[in-house]
């Protein structure tokens, strides 16, 4: 079997070829799905062994006391050579996963081969696949629950046995120090128990993912607003509780901890960091300082962890092993999510890399998860369900030669409802080399309506004598959504470059014959009325916010109404959701901005699937919150999203305004009040129109397009199937 280890002496990570280990009595063999990257803990490891030796020797002074210890008993030659040799071995990594029972040691009956379990101890659940666990240092998986959030496990029981140091009372206000991944636990854990949360991390992307997770107010410890918030929360007082979350060589945490904490209030240290407290900022405050060992009662206790001796619930309610089955049934029950803090998720043949790139700075990420080879998922893991981002094959392609300068675009209308008169033809009447050739319309009245308003030349009812018009440049499909995939296949065979409203498919077949049709005529002219990206002062925004280097959090609230009584949108039997036929809008815009396609969507909704929050993952480990709602007031803007990044946000507030706060003195922003909010149809069409009189690129590429598309399919697969959903290219 594969094992991750590293080489303390030379900083060496390695997956190697180790013995599997036997099935002792009083524990179980597992093989794991998925382990848990603790970036905090182990990458401190990691950073430590890439040390010289006197770095390693500043940064572990106790194990410095022991070699001296030993070298007053034992000599110098005897030290070095038990030194030498211990830091010249492989050691292993991990301590928290969740995988499938392999073998039933004697002694052990309340778990059988097949049953899921996860698993704690950095000797027992390591980063390897397969490992033997105790029998306290394994819990079965509630059902229901994913394996890779069962995988939070031992991290999970890390914060819980920090937030019950602490001794939260309903109503109170606590102050989490490090939004790292035990800090968003914790976070999540108290807002559960009831007490209102303030953060504090230099980070803005962990301070606004904390925030979403639960906390009333989060910010820079070494800002204003921190204090302000713990202040307005409790009326000047100061915190209950003080929860040390964070690591490194500063003491400001412990600093700050007094500064907020309220008289005879409690500090618990969760995370390794500086500890000089400041004596009389603790007395004349009294405050209670409390440590919290790692998962809980049991731990380093060989009688409890190796020999498997329970404590008796009368006397230890909470110990690492139900601490660890708490966590999981908090999880399985939806009072915590551990979904948004997995910021990448790595196979685990690629585990040195992986770590290479923490290390580096290359992967900025909460929670890194490895996923081991299939024959886990084979022994009964309930995995994520998939959709196929179809590849785009283009056959032989067709050329689009470049029009003659004086020669007009000829364009004909497949629909001229309501978008289609306000928001598109407007924009097109009168153009400079643009002619309205045909509208077709299923009733004879609407089609004459519209060519006495828009002037177009031509008004029917035939969409196959349009399609066969070889003097027609471009076809509008701007009908209902259900037939929006049918028209644009038929449209691309007959050679036409196709603009179709969104949705461009309402189902996985709906998509698959569209791509059909461009493989079979090498007509890939194709564009989807996603206009969001082409707004101008989005389009300055982004501009203005300038490259991202690191991961980026993006939150997109869209406050989408009630529809009227009898809109057709409401027909979902037959056009689908409503967020089916206009969700691309908004994953579009996210993607755009992010400068990629998303490899996985999780949605959940609110009862009657009225309100979506959908979170989108993107290769890099950025992440894109969706809030679509139609319960919110009438009067508040329709579209509002922050995307924070570098130190860096940009926020848009409905397409009327845009900030860039970048650190500097003076942020940018466009108080620009138009007539109508630009919400970029016009720069969409002329982008079209050159396309098309050019014989260039589309405006968007066609894999953008349907990775788009696949991941709006993918909200109601993850609404369906209650879980994650990949996005698999397909082969």
């Amino acid at each position: 079997m594969k094992q991750v280890v590293q080489n303390y002496k030379s900083g060496e990570l390695a997956v190697l070829d180790v013995p599997v280990p036997g099935c002792k009595p009083g524990g179980v063999l597992v093989r794991t799905a998925y382990s848990l990257i603790s970036t905090g803990t182990e990458l401190m490891k990691v950073s430590e062994a890439g040390m010289s030796m006197l770095g390693k020797a500043r940064s572990r002074p106790d194990q410095v006391a022991k070699v001296m210890q030993s070298v007053a008993t034992n000599g110098v030659p005897a030290t070095y050579r038990k030194v030498m040799g211990k830091l010249d071995s492989y050691t292993p990594l991990g301590y928290s996963l969740c995988g499938v029972v392999e073998q039933v040691g004697a002694g052990i009956d309340e778990v059988k081969v097949g049953d899921l379990v996860a698993c704690a101890g950095n000797e027992h659940a390591l980063h390897a696949e397969l490992n033997w666990v105790p029998k306290n240092l394994f819990t079965p998986v509630p059902d229901g629950l994913a394996p890779r959030h069962a995988a939070f496990g031992t991290v999970g029981s890390i914060a819980m046995q920090g937030v019950r140091q602490g001794e939260p009372q309903l109503g109170e206000v606590a102050l989490v120090i490090g939004l790292g991944l035990i800090g968003q636990l914790v976070v999540q854990l108290l807002t559960a128990s009831g007490v209102r949360v303030v953060g504090a991390d230099p980070d803005p992307v962990r301070c606004e993912l904390a925030e979403r997770l639960g906390a009333a107010a989060c910010g820079d410890p070494a800002s204003p607003a921190v204090e302000a918030s713990v202040a307005e929360l409790t009326g000047g007082h100061g915190v209950d509780q003080v929860y040390l979350a964070a690591g490194g060589g500063t003491n400001q945490p412990v600093e700050l901890a007094a500064r907020l904490c309220r008289d005879r209030g409690r500090v618990v240290d969760i995370g390794k960091c500086r500890l000089d407290l400041p004596w009389n900022a603790y007395y004349e405050k009294e405050l209670d300082v409390r440590f919290s060992r790692s998962y809980g009662p049991g731990r380093y206790d060989p009688e409890y962890e190796l020999e498997g001796r329970d404590y008796p619930i009368g006397y230890v309610r909470w110990t690492e092993r139900r601490n660890l089955a708490c966590f999981l049934d908090l999880l399985a029950r939806g009072r915590v999510d551990v979904e948004p803090l997995v910021s990448h998720v790595a196979d685990f043949d690629d585990a040195v890399d992986t770590y290479r790139r923490l290390k580096d700075g290359d992967l900025k990420a909460v929670a890194v998860l490895f996923r081991y080879p299939e024959q886990a998922q084979d022994k009964g893991e309930a995995q994520a369900p998939a959709v196929a981002v179809p590849e785009v094959r283009r056959g032989g392609a067709v050329s689009a030669p470049a029009r003659a300068v004086k020669t007009p675009v000829r364009l004909a209308f497949v629909g001229a409802g309501n978008y289609a008169t306000s928001m598109l033809l407007p924009h097109l009447t009168g153009r400079d080399g643009v002619e309205l050739s045909t509208v077709v319309t299923t009733t004879a009245l609407s089609a004459a309506n519209a060519k006495r308003k828009f002037g177009f030349a031509e008004a029917t009812t035939d969409l196959d004598a349009v399609l066969g018009d070889k003097s027609i440049d471009a076809v509008f499909v701007v009908t209902r959504h259900s037939s929006h995939a049918e028209l644009t296949r038929k449209a691309l065979l007959a050679g036409k470059t196709v603009f179709v409203e969104k949705p461009l498919a309402l189902g996985e077949d709906e998509l698959a014959g569209v791509l059909a049709a461009v493989e079979e005529s090498g007509n890939d002219r194709l564009q989807v009325g996603f206009n969001r990206r082409f707004a101008p002062l989005l389009q300055e925004a982004r501009k203005r916010f300038g490259t991202r280097t690191g991961p980026a959090s993006l939150r997109y609230l869209v406050n989408a109404g009630r529809l009227q009584h009898g809109s057709w949108y409401l027909q979902q039997g037959t056009e689908g959701s409503r967020f089916a036929g206009e969700g691309g809008h908004f994953i579009d815009t996210a993607s755009w901005l992010l400068e990629a396609d998303p490899v996985s969507v999780y949605a959940v909704a609110s009862a009657g699937n009225e309100d979506l929050q959908v979170v989108l993952r993107y290769p890099d480990g950025s992440t894109a919150t969706l809030s679509y709602v139609t319960t919110g007031a009438a009067g508040f803007p329709k579209e509002t999203l922050d995307l924070v990044a570098d130190g860096k946000v940009l926020r848009l507030d409905d397409f009327v305004r845009a900030s860039v706060y970048d650190g500097r003195p003076r942020k940018w922003v466009s108080s620009r009040l138009p007539k109508a909010r630009d919400k970029g149809q016009n720069a969409e069409l002329a982008s079209f129109i050159k396309a098309v009189r050019t014989g260039g690129p589309m405006p968007v590429p066609l894999e953008s397009l349907v990775a788009t598309t696949a991941a709006t399919l993918a909200v109601q697969a993850s609404l369906t199937g209650g879980a994650p959903v990949t996005l698999a290219r397909a082969r």
